[in-house]
């Protein structure tokens, strides 16, 4: 009896494993950013989930809800936000503008080419921006704000619609 408790013992320590696995390796989209080189305070509090695919580098982001947040200006994150993600950077982003002169410009890349430098650069298309890295440290509170739910819609018809 004794000697097939020993057997069962190894057997069943890594069934305990292999089911224990998915949830240890399980971590928040601030730390795939981290491990990525990009700060954690890239998307907001209000992250649901999120998918990675390793293969190709897509990043697919579910908020809660569309939101407002700050980072040097205002900022508006869709309830999905999508991107290429490689080491220090997401290029392709769809689903976050930021303001820039009361108009609101796509965020087309985050890249952060050298982290001495303590800046981080946002491509919006029309202009490249620099910002301190200072200002993502943390994840920003992101407000569910009416206005953010009709963005696209506010941004016609005042005339400012930015191609994407």
């Amino acid at each position: 009896m004794s000697q097939s408790l020993k057997i069962l013992t190894p057997i069943s320590l890594f069934c305990t494993l292999l089911l224990l696995l998915p949830l240890l390796a399980t971590s928040s989209i601030h730390d795939l950013l981290r491990s990525q080189g990009l700060p954690v305070g890239l998307f907001p509090d209000n992250v649901k989930s999120y998918k990675f695919d390793d293969s190709d580098g897509r990043l697919v982001v579910h908020l809660e809800s569309p939101c407002m947040a700050k980072f040097d200006g205002r900022v508006h994150f869709d309830r999905v936000v999508t991107a290429n993600l490689s080491y220090g950077g997401l290029m392709g982003v769809e689903g976050l503008c930021q303001e820039e002169l009361f108009v609101w410009f796509n965020v087309k890349g985050i890249t952060v080419n050298d982290p001495s430098s303590g800046l981080i650069l946002f491509d919006i298309g029309v202009a490249r921006k620099q910002l301190s890295l200072s200002l993502f440290e943390d994840p920003p509170v992101c407000k569910h704000q009416v206005v953010a739910g009709n963005i696209g819609r506010i941004r016609k018809e005042m005339g400012f619609q930015v191609q994407r």
